[in-house]
């Protein structure tokens, strides 16, 4: 939930997340597919909250979540609900961009959405007092970096690291853009894209979805338990076009 990056490629679109998180919190469940009002959602499940951070719908949308919105802002709970809760309220739906306008943040901690939906990129941002939401070209790689762990000069260092990478990479693959949030940095394991902050904040998992025309793929790398989990299946052509 504290890197993503956005890869279009030939009739692919690769969506890319690290998870950053306290080494004491429950371990994720590995992704499993669960039904919705609005269809089927695959996800990896919070340990602690049961929400998530990314999923993967079967009507061919995507969508994963950052922690913070455009600054670093103040931890003050209680808060009323989860954002990985929140997250599953917006993304069931058919136009998730749309719920996201729509539902009721008060209370909420401030975070930050990438949706793929309907061939179209979005980015949601709510600041704990307002939402902030825009289309971005979907034919442009991208990078986001968690506001509430990485300052300005670090995530503008980042996006050098990704520049670098699209030059040296033409040719881009699922296996490469996350072999590239494993290892990719300059070896500083505390801002390196597999961060790890004295084994108390580390690089949880890494999860890539694969997005096709008619297919598409989540896999999940599961880096404290040594777990891998793929899965894979077909998007429903009436869900597609709702």
């Amino acid at each position: 939930m504290c890197t993503v990056t956005f890869l279009p490629f030939n009739d692919s679109v690769l969506i890319t997340s690290n998870r950053d998180e306290a080494t004491v919190r429950l371990p994720a469940a590995l992704p499993e597919a669960y039904e919705f009002h609005s269809g089927k959602i695959l996800f990896p499940k919070d340990g602690q909250a049961g929400g998530t951070w990314i999923a993967l719908h079967n009507n061919g949308n995507a969508m994963v979540l950052l922690n913070g919105a455009f600054k670093k802002h103040h931890h003050l709970p209680p808060y009323k609900k989860s954002r990985g809760l929140v997250f599953l309220d917006i993304f069931d739906s058919n136009e998730p961009h749309k719920s996201f306008q729509e539902i009721d943040l008060t209370g909420i901690e401030p975070f930050t959405l990438v949706i793929w939906e309907q061939q179209t990129l979005w980015e949601a941002r709510w600041d704990g007092a307002e939402k902030y939401i825009i289309p971005l070209p979907a034919d442009i790689p991208r990078i986001w970096s968690s506001v509430t762990l990485y300052d300005d000069e670090v995530i503008a260092r980042r996006r050098v690291w990704f520049n670098q990478w699209l030059k040296e990479n033409p040719y881009r693959s699922a296996d490469k853009i996350r072999r590239f949030h494993e290892f990719g940095g300059d070896g500083d394991p505390t801002n390196s894209f597999k961060m790890n902050r004295n084994g108390i904040l580390q690089t949880v998992s890494i999860t890539g979805i694969e997005i096709k025309q008619h297919k598409a793929l989540m896999h999940y790398k599961d880096i404290l338990g040594g777990l891998v989990s793929v899965n894979e299946w077909y998007i429903s052509d009436l869900m597609k076009h709702l």
